[in-house]
């Protein structure tokens, strides 16, 4: 079946745009906030710093569920599934992008000048490595659940608890003492990565995990039992997540590498179901939402790789950071955060506007 003849889920269009936009102002704030503001003694930090914690896990998740969706909304073999090229050819970009954006030369091809440090950051595994690589994850999953004649929703599950379960780890092996630094840096955070394959890619797959649902019960967020039932699974998620750090507590008396990751990951799965489901329950009530929000949703690389070179820079081009890393105040970051996300939201309405102008004339140019 095809998913032009599905209602289009509004409730992944706002989890897109809203991922984005956290995205942006976290990025944003952190690159210009000053160390003397960055104390848990301020409530507006605190609550930020919370926030922001939370905003990887839902971009990824909410990734994994958008394309899982679409790929599961075509009632086709895995080869003859259109969704298969599409999401082969995303994994290509978002990869190939995200070294474009950590190239550390502007030489292209001659590396000689090129300093240890800049290698490192070169082979970092950032959002746009992991998502890309999660994608891949979730078709090859999808691959063997189709050879192995099983649902995938137990070979999603069975992803999920693999890059989780093993965090503790293969986070404790020195990767690089085993293999060249850009296959290390997948494998932990020693090399410097931000979201290395363990325990991130968790994410991406638990979003496929709910897309697959989702694609195979095509009516059920036409009804507010999808949001009770994501608050419930959430919920229980969260007073797991206290258990295990209660347990710690009683039990070790101290920190245990284990129940440490464990209680992170279910909080964190917890408070993304819950958010899902005031979603879901939002857009019962709206029916619609802005074009725009659709608009930022559908363009969620270009708003990374556009604002990531603004604040950072490239190899080719210098970011706001050589000047105002973090030396502002918190007004001042807050103002900047919400230019950054005006910015943004003007160049997709920007672009949106010249795709229509420029279909209108080709319309006119036929007849």
């Amino acid at each position: 079946m095809s998913v032009n003849s599905r209602t289009r889920i509004i409730f992944l269009d706002m989890m897109r745009a809203l991922a984005v936009l956290m995205m942006v102002q976290g990025h944003t704030i952190d690159t210009f906030l000053a160390d003397e503001y960055r104390t848990m003694d301020s409530m507006l930090f605190s609550i930020w710093y919370t926030i922001r914690g939370f905003t990887a896990p839902i971009f990824m998740f909410t990734s994994g569920v958008a394309f899982t969706y679409l790929f599961r909304s075509y009632n086709e073999p895995f080869f003859e599934n259109p969704r298969v090229k599409k999401g082969l050819l995303r994994f290509v970009v978002l990869v190939l992008i995200g070294y474009l954006l950590r190239y550390p030369t502007y030489t292209v091809f001659n590396f000689s000048v090129v300093r240890t440090d800049q290698w490192l950051g070169f082979f970092t595994v950032d959002a746009l490595h992991l998502i890309g690589f999660g994608l891949l994850f979730v078709l090859l999953l999808s691959l063997i659940a189709e050879k192995l004649k099983i649902k995938d929703y137990i070979v999603f599950s069975i992803g999920v608890l693999f890059f989780f379960g093993l965090f503790s780890f293969t986070e404790k092996v020195n990767w690089a003492n085993y293999m060249p630094i850009p296959f290390a840096a997948y494998l932990y955070h020693g090399t410097g990565s931000y979201f290395p394959l363990f325990p991130w890619a968790g994410y991406v797959i638990g979003g496929a995990l709910f897309g697959s649902y989702l694609a195979h019960h095509p009516i059920s967020f036409t009804s507010p039992k999808l949001s009770v039932r994501l608050f419930i699974l959430g919920f229980i998620a969260l007073a797991f997540s206290q258990t295990i750090e209660l347990f710690e507590k009683l039990i070790y008396r101290g920190e245990a590498f284990w129940t440490d990751n464990l209680y992170v990951v279910s909080m964190r799965i917890g408070w993304i179901l819950i958010l899902n489901s005031i979603m879901s329950y939002l857009a019962l009530k709206l029916k619609s939402v802005p074009e725009f929000i659709k608009q930022v949703g559908r363009h969620t690389l270009l708003v990374y790789a556009v604002h990531s070179i603004i604040l950072y820079g490239s190899a080719w081009v210098p970011g706001l950071n050589l000047i105002f890393a973090r030396r502002m105040d918190i007004y001042g970051s807050l103002i900047s955060a919400l230019l950054m996300i005006l910015l943004m939201a003007f160049m997709v309405l920007g672009l949106e506007k010249y795709k229509m102008n420029r279909k209108r004339k080709l319309v006119t140019s036929e007849i």
